[in-house]
């Protein structure tokens, strides 16, 4: 019934495309901070924004400032999101979260706690097998700082895009493509276009969006087999902020005030597809145990049918 959310009679898919230009301007809004502290940093300091890269405008301002405010834009989006839903299209954020009567919570802290676990053992592995690989970059003040910030904007972030792209477009997809292949095809391509133009793809070359295209393609799987966000916003949510707190490098999309320091060359070798073709498989296959899927063709290719209009009225209601 996820997908089913969206066939209400207040629903149009122009909707979903009006309402994906709202989303962009507010997250545009949001950027404004960010770029008016970092051109009166620039002034003060004697220089132009127009004459650096984006990498380097990311450096001007403190990494704990510079992370607060890049993260503000998404609480922005957000919103908007929010009053687009309620406003444009008569739902709650609970109707693109899940098709259960109330949001599984305990879903999200298992996906936040598996993935967050994974990453921890798999860094500390790195460090003791590659220590020329690291440098220890642990300063407890900033780190706090980072701490306290990262653990209420970062879910912010991921949410947001979890909402957007696994929640409203993909309903929107499922509106007018009466499937539910196209809808996990097209976000998951979205998903992992819009990562082309971070810093990543510029050092490890295009095939780093495999990575970004598979981990699109992984939430989508999950959330269309778990009828609901809540493993997919529990992932995503672990994978940006234990990253963020424990490893970063100078050419990555977030630099932190984290535990390790990468200082190797970039290379896209097999940890660009052991995720995809590995671990995210193993990860669906725990998922599938745990909460027992089945109708996996139906599911994840099947046709959506239109709810009558006694099952629309339930959904409206649930």
């Amino acid at each position: 019934m996820f997908l089913e959310k969206a066939f209400t009679s207040q629903n149009q898919f122009w909707k979903y495309i009006v309402g994906t230009f709202i989303v962009i301007i507010a997250s545009s809004i949001g950027q404004v901070p960010l770029m008016l502290a970092v051109m009166m940093e620039l002034n003060d300091q004697g220089k132009n924004m127009f004459e650096l890269d984006e990498s380097s405008l990311m450096t001007v301002l403190e990494p704990n400032t510079t992370l607060f405010l890049m993260m503000l834009s998404f609480a922005v989006a957000l919103l908007g999101l929010v009053l687009i839903l309620k406003l444009f299209h008569k739902q709650q954020l609970k109707d693109i979260t899940t098709s259960r009567p109330k949001i599984d919570w305990s879903r999200v802290g298992f996906a936040f706690g598996i993935w967050a676990v994974f990453q921890i053992v798999m860094t500390f592995i790195n460090y003791y097998t590659s220590p020329e690989d690291f440098v220890w970059n642990f300063k407890l003040e900033p780190f706090l700082i980072l701490l306290a910030v990262g653990t209420i904007m970062i879910p912010i972030q991921t949410s947001t895009e979890e909402y957007f792209f696994r929640g409203y477009l993909m309903q929107g997809f499922g509106l007018i493509a009466r499937n539910r292949w196209l809808p996990l095809i097209m976000t998951s391509v979205i998903f992992g276009g819009l990562h082309y133009f971070n810093p990543e793809v510029v050092k490890m070359g295009p095939i780093i969006m495999i990575y970004y295209i598979g981990t699109g393609l992984f939430l989508g799987i999950i959330t269309l087999m778990d009828d609901g966000l809540e493993l997919a916003l529990g992932f995503h949510a672990a994978n940006n902020l234990i990253t963020a707190l424990l490893v970063t490098s100078e050419w990555t999309a977030f630099q932190t005030h984290s535990v390790l320091k990468d200082v190797s060359e970039p290379s896209a070798g097999y940890e660009i597809i052991m995720p995809v073709l590995v671990i995210f498989p193993v990860l669906v296959f725990i998922f599938a145990k745990k909460y027992g899927w089945n109708n996996w063709k139906q599911k994840l290719t099947g046709i959506i049918s239109e709810p009558n209009s006694e099952a629309i009225e339930f959904i409206q209601n649930d």
